[in-house]
Formats: C-alpha cells, sequence, structure tokens
C-alpha cells in the first residue's frame, strides 16, 4: 500500500466530551437550538461531533425543541434540579433566573456539573472552578432568533483529563 492510500483511509476521530449547558424559555425550538450551537462552536473552534451530551434543569426534561435536537443528534439530556444547580458556583449567575427557577445558573452549572460526572449534591458551593474535574470552555451565551418565540442560554465545559485529538 502506499503512502498516499494510508493518508486516504486515514481515520478522523473526536472523542466526545463536551456538554453543552442549555437554559431555555418554553416553546424553545430545535432550530435555535441548532443555530445557537453551530454558532458558539464555530467562534471557539469546537467540533460539535465533540458534544457527550446536553445538560439542563429538570423542570425542561420534556421541552419539545431540547427533546427533538437530542433525539435527532442521538444525545443524551441530563437534568439536574435547581437545588443541585444552585451549589455549583459560576462566573455569571443571574438574579433573574434565581428568582425565575430557583438556581442563579442553568446553562453554566449544568455544562459544570455534567462535565464533572456529579449527579448528586456535592458541597462545592464556594470552590473555585478551577478545583472541579473538569475545563469551563464557553461562559453562557444568549440567543434569540428574530421573529421567533424563546430565548436559548447556552454554555460549554469539557471532561477533564481528556483531550480532543484527531488523528
Amino acid at each position: 500500500m502506499s503512502k498516499g492510500d494510508e493518508l486516504s483511509k486515514e481515520i478522523h476521530q473526536i472523542q466526545q466530551v463536551l456538554w453543552v449547558g442549555i437554559g431555555c424559555k418554553r416553546g424553545i425550538s430545535r432550530q435555535l437550538i441548532d443555530r445557537g450551537i453551530e454558532q458558539v462552536f464555530r467562534e471557539n473552534q469546537l467540533f460539535q461531533s465533540a458534544i457527550a451530551g446536553i445538560a439542563t434543569i429538570d423542570t425542561k426534561a420534556s421541552e419539545v425543541g431540547l427533546v427533538e435536537f437530542c433525539h435527532l443528534r442521538n444525545l443524551p439530556l441530563k437534568t439536574f434540579s435547581a437545588e443541585i444547580l444552585r451549589s455549583v458556583y459560576v462566573p455569571n449567575p443571574a438574579t433573574i433566573t434565581d428568582h425565575k427557577v430557583g438556581t442563579p445558573s442553568v446553562a453554566e452549572a449544568a455544562a459544570i456539573l455534567a462535565a464533572s460526572q456529579l449527579t448528586s449534591l456535592t458541597v462545592f458551593a464556594f470552590t473555585s472552578i478551577e478545583k472541579l474535574p473538569m475545563r469551563f470552555l464557553v461562559p453562557k451565551r444568549i440567543f434569540q432568533l428574530p421573529g421567533q418565540a424563546g430565548a436559548l442560554t447556552l454554555a460549554v465545559a469539557q471532561a477533564s483529563n481528556i483531550s480532543i485529538t484527531i488523528y
């Protein structure tokens, strides 16, 4: 086999290590989720194929656009209660989110928890984000589409000690 043949059969593999935290208003569309993730990943030079799953607050577990997005992408949807999300120190808490859903962060806190592989209430409310078992890559970003109902907040975290590699 020639060297050219070997190169043409080169396998590109990307580990699925990124968790996308999503906060959204009721009635969010799959299209808005698609566009938001596409933009954030393009701007931050991340591969969408590296997404391990989507994380959010438990009250959004049956949100149609979110469920459709996960189903079409074959991604797990990991949810956390407001109590658990509230225990996470985040760089960009929001008072309005705290009043509406009982936690100052959904997208950032959910991404951090999912990437950290934490599923139960753990005491780290005042722990520096650098000490958690993950890398926080993209702070929350808010998206809306003109003429379309709903808003979306996205954040991205990477499971620790794993790098994204291309072979």
